[in-house]
């Protein structure tokens, strides 16, 4: 099964490219499906379908045709089918601060309940062989970090203090539900935590294997939307996925002569020269501005031409290197570039705001840095077997 994850800043056009690659997808035979992990759905909105009830009925995938289902996740729905023992334990304690029972139910919709659900999906549809193909329309970026993010953060949860917090719970609770405001949760509690943590087992695997999942970022040629792009570019790496695409959303067609226009024409063009040069070696696609909605079918199916060549094939693996990874050795971080043409020679490092700069004769490369190095700066580098380390420390 191939996973391919479209993220990028809310309102760049990812749910429009997520859901016309699954429509080439369906024509190449593939059994796929589209799936919506951002809590403002706009799936449905970009197949043009009656939208009050497909929310009524996604909970499950939809059938747009034989080979392509698109899926939105319901989080009511959801929470009735994996998460009632936490929820219900959650609304009772809120009730007894005062709050209203239909306030109470909204407010125990905890964060990170509608990615997990989304993740407990994806695993499930593995496992049974379900789809060959699943195109993630994800969350803006921020909330994608969490969705990556939560199969480590819950594994850790379940190891160090889910075994603690439950025996803790278990000795105390008849004492403490005499003394307390409100009732410590029910062992019921605790085994929907782990009935939950079981139905996620193995999706960090497949979520950090490139030859199952693949990140593609959407972008606009503006410059507050790059800086986001390349912030998700930074922390996808850092959390082990692989980028093999970068798309550039709406740009304006050449045939577009305006003089009103002239001025966007030449920002674009630069732009689109600085995202080449900063995700190089990754692949950028460019993607022109319809001279109308792509909503419906008929649409997508007209985008996906534009997207996607007459033979090409979106689920293929083309990218399973990663261009760069952080790390900690010896109480020393380095940063580990993939440069697979460069040759031994004169190596310039050199730090731009938050980026690091690496220069060998030619060749440049820009590397995003994580919060945790930004404030650091090289101080040594070697390349060995196409592999430049460098080392980064503070400086005095």
């Amino acid at each position: 099964m191939r996973i391919l994850l479209f993220s990028g800043k809310g309102g760049v056009g990812k749910t429009s490219l997520a859901a016309a690659t699954g429509v080439k997808l369906a024509q190449l035979k593939y059994r796929t499906l589209v799936m919506s992990i951002d809590p403002a759905h706009s799936l449905g909105d970009a197949f043009d379908l009656n939208t009050d009830l497909f929310h009524v009925t996604t909970s499950d995938p939809l059938p747009i045709n034989e080979r392509l289902s698109i899926q939105e996740v319901n989080i009511q729905r959801e929470i009735k089918r994996h998460w009632q023992a936490i929820s219900s334990y959650v609304s009772s304690v809120l009730r007894t601060t005062g709050i209203s029972g239909v306030e109470a139910e909204e407010l125990a919709i905890l964060p990170g309940m509608e990615e997990l659900s989304a993740m407990m999906y994806i695993n499930q549809y593995r496992r049974e062989k379900r789809y060959d193909v699943i195109v993630l329309d994800a969350a803006p970026t921020a909330e994608s970090m969490r969705f990556i993010s939560m199969p480590t953060t819950l594994d850790w949860y379940m190891k160090h203090i889910f075994p603690f917090q439950r025996n803790l719970v278990k000795a105390v609770r008849p004492i403490a539900n005499r003394v307390a405001p409100f009732e410590l949760p029910p062992d019921t509690y605790f085994g929907n935590i782990r009935d939950l943590f079981e139905k996620l087992d193995g999706v960090d695997e497949i979520m950090e294997n490139p030859r199952i999942t693949s990140v593609r970022l959407v972008t606009n040629a503006e410059k507050m939307v790059l800086r986001e792009t390349q912030r998700a570019f930074v922390y996808f790496s850092l959390h082990g996925l692989t980028i093999d695409q970068v798309v550039v959303n709406r740009l304006l067609p050449e045939e577009v002569k305006d003089a009103w226009f002239s001025e966007w024409h030449t920002s674009q063009e630069t732009m689109v020269r600085e995202i080449e040069e900063y995700f190089a070696p990754v692949p950028v696609k460019k993607v022109p501005l319809f001279a109308h909605e792509v909503l419906g079918q008929p649409r997508l199916e007209d985008l996906a031409q534009v997207l996607y060549s007459e033979h090409e094939d979106p689920a293929a693996v083309t990218r399973t290197e990663k261009p760069y990874t952080f790390g900690k050795e010896n109480g020393l971080y380095e940063i580990r570039v993939l440069l697979p043409f460069a040759t031994k020679g004169e190596v310039e490092l050199f730090k731009k705001g938050d980026e690091l700069v690496v220069q060998i004769g030619t060749f440049r490369r820009h590397i995003g840095l994580p919060r945790t190095m930004a404030a650091l700066s090289p101080t040594r580098a070697r390349l060995e077997s196409k592999i430049l380390t460098v080392e980064m420390k503070e400086t005095a």
